[in-house]
C-alpha cells in the first residue's frame, strides 16, 4: 500500500492534474481552431426558397441603409430568368454538419433601375446612390448620374453581388460570365433586364484608419491605397 499523502501534497497533485487537463483542452482547442474544412459551391438559379438568403445578404450589403430589402428581393426572385446563388454542393442527408441545403452563400442578379421607375426599393437606391456621390464626387458627376437615371431611351441597371466573407473570390468570375451570358439571352427575348445600358455596381472601399476624409483627399485617392471588401472588384 503505498504512503497515505498529506494535505498539502494531495492539493498540490490535483493542482498538477488540473494543469494537464487544462493543457490537454488547449491543444485539443488549437487542433479545432487549425482544422481545414474543404466545401464545394455551385451556382444555381434564383427559386423562392432563396427569399431568406438574399434578403439576410442584401441587408449586409446595404447595412443600415433606408433600403426595403424585402421588397428587392422579391423582385430578384420574380424576375429568376437572370441571377445565380451559390450554395454547397451535395450536401448529403448523413452529414454530421448541421448545413442546410438551401443555404445561401452568395448571390448575383440585375435589375433594371429605370423599367422599375416608382417602386420604392428602386427609388431608395437611386436615393442613396445619388447621397454617397454627392459626399464624394464633384457636383458635375452627381447631375449627370441623376440624368442617368431618368434617361429613358438608356435604361441603367444595378448590379447587386454579395457573399459572405468565408466564400472564396475565384467563384465571382464566373457568376459574372454567366449573368452576360443571361442578360443577353434576356435582350433577345426583349426582357426589362436585357434593356439595360448602363450596369451600376456597389463597391464597399475601406482606407487606413488616420487618412483624411476630406473631400478634396478623397477624390485624388491613389487606387492602390483603396482596400476592397471584395477582391475581385
Amino acid at each position: 500500500m503505498p504512503p497515505a499523502l498529506g494535505k498539502e501534497e494531495q492539493e498540490d497533485r490535483v493542482e498538477e492534474e488540473d494543469e494537464d487537463d487544462s493543457d490537454e483542452e488547449e491543444d485539443e482547442e488549437d487542433e479545432v481552431v487549425n482544422e481545414e474544412v474543404n466545401i464545394e459551391f455551385e451556382a444555381y438559379s434564383i427559386s423562392d426558397n432563396d427569399y431568406d438568403g438574399i434578403k439576410k445578404l442584401l441587408q449586409q450589403l446595404f447595412l443600415k441603409a433606408p433600403v426595403d430589402t424585402a421588397e428587392l428581393t422579391d423582385l430578384l426572385i420574380q424576375q429568376n430568368h437572370i441571377g445565380s446563388v451559390i450554395k454547397q454542393t451535395d450536401v448529403s442527408e448523413d452529414s454530421d454538419d448541421d448545413v442546410d441545403e438551401d443555404e445561401i452563400f452568395g448571390f448575383i442578379s440585375l435589375l433594371n433601375l429605370t423599367e422599375r421607375k416608382g417602386t420604392p426599393c428602386a427609388e431608395q437606391i437611386k436615393e442613396l446612390i445619388l447621397r454617397l456621390c454627392e459626399k464624394d464626387c464633384e457636383k458635375s458627376m452627381v447631375e449627370e448620374l441623376d440624368r442617368l437615371f431618368n434617361d429613358t431611351a438608356r435604361p441603367a441597371g444595378f448590379l447587386p453581388s454579395e457573399r459572405f466573407i468565408n466564400v472564396p473570390p475565384q467563384i465571382a468570375l464566373p457568376m459574372h460570365q454567366q449573368l452576360q451570358k443571361e442578360r443577353a439571352e434576356a435582350h433577345r427575348t426583349n426582357k426589362p433586364c436585357g434593356k439595360c445600358h448602363f450596369c451600376l455596381l456597389s463597391s464597399r472601399t475601406f482606407v487606413e484608419a488616420g487618412k483624411s476624409n476630406s473631400r478634396k483627399k478623397r477624390s485624388n485617392q491613389k487606387r492602390e491605397e483603396l482596400m476592397f471588401a471584395n477582391a475581385e472588384e
